[in-house]
């Protein structure tokens, strides 16, 4: 079962949202208006961005993906 957080900024504005639990691992990350920006795999502990490049080894850190506009 998959579970949907939402990113806010300081002013409470939506930044972004995380969905955990999926089957292989990851936790998908999207922006504001809902694009993958990338994804995090617990298993392998490790974040890539939405083109597949390496942006954290050993740390699965989906906050790392996520920048206000």
């Amino acid at each position: 079962m998959s579970k949907v957080t939402y990113v806010r900024d300081g002013q409470n504005q939506i930044i972004g949202s995380t969905t955990r639990g999926l089957a292989n691992g990851d936790t998908v990350v999207r922006d504001r208006e809902g694009h993958i920006v990338g994804h995090a795999n617990d298993v392998f502990r490790n974040t890539r961005d939405a083109q597949g490049r390496l942006i954290s080894r050993n740390s699965s850190d989906p906050g790392l993906l996520i920048r206000k506009k």
